[in-house]
């Protein structure tokens, strides 16, 4: 079983998570676990759990659903693949399956197992941008169980400087629908969170090589 371990780099504890193997028995397609993480990165993308072409490529976010998140933060893909600007943290890092109305829920050992170690190795973090019932429950418990509710509730996590959690609606084209029954997602909260997500990479730029996505398989 995987441990914590206080002493042991963020590079180290990726290789064990990337070589997990706790829910392959459940796993279609088998262990594949796609994450990114570095110790200097601003935001936090905690996000579901992979699809099916995420699963091939190895890339978070590799998919429509990518391209309209990366349009609603305002950066560009170097940007959104450099582990020292974004750790993108998924609830369940392989590809759980199809179910009978789209993907399955992440798989419950995964975050039980690693995420706790690995939010501890990301010391700088300054904005978390959460996607989807499973990630709101983790990271946001105390906020309504209606996504749409959760969305609205924006203001709740307040400073001085703007609010440190964002819950979003999951960008697929599934949720075309939702977008344009709540139009004020766009108008309102889209322009908030390009503004803070602009002013937690304010200080961070690009790294060489660190955040470039991985060569397809």
């Amino acid at each position: 079983m995987p441990t914590h371990q206080d002493d042991e780099t963020l590079d180290a504890l990726l290789a064990r998570v990337r070589a997990c193997r706790i829910c392959a028995a459940h796993l279609p397609l088998g262990p594949r676990p796609v994450l990114q993480a570095g110790s200097g990165a601003r935001i936090l993308l905690a996000s579901q759990a992979p699809g099916r072409k995420v699963h091939a490529s190895g890339i978070p976010f590799d998919d429509a659903s990518g391209e309209r998140l990366r349009a609603w933060l305002g950066v560009t893909p170097a940007q959104f693949y450099d582990r020292q600007c974004f750790a993108i943290l998924p609830m369940g890092f392989c590809y759980p399956g199809k179910g009978r109305s789209g993907d399955l829920p992440p798989r419950p050992e995964c975050a039980p197992a690693w995420r706790a170690p690995l939010l501890a190795r990301l010391p700088r973090l300054r904005l978390t941008l959460v996607i989807g019932q499973y990630a709101l429950a983790w990271h946001v418990p105390d906020a309504p169980r209606n996504l749409t509710d959760a969305v609205r509730d924006w203001r709740r996590d307040g400073t001085h400087d703007g609010p440190r959690t964002l819950v979003l609606p999951h960008p697929s084209p599934r949720n075309n629908g939702w977008f344009k029954r709540n139009p004020w997602f766009e108008a309102e909260l889209l322009p908030l969170l390009r503004a803070r997500v602009a002013e937690a990479l304010a200080r961070t730029s690009p790294t060489q090589g660190g955040g470039i996505p991985p060569a397809r398989e």
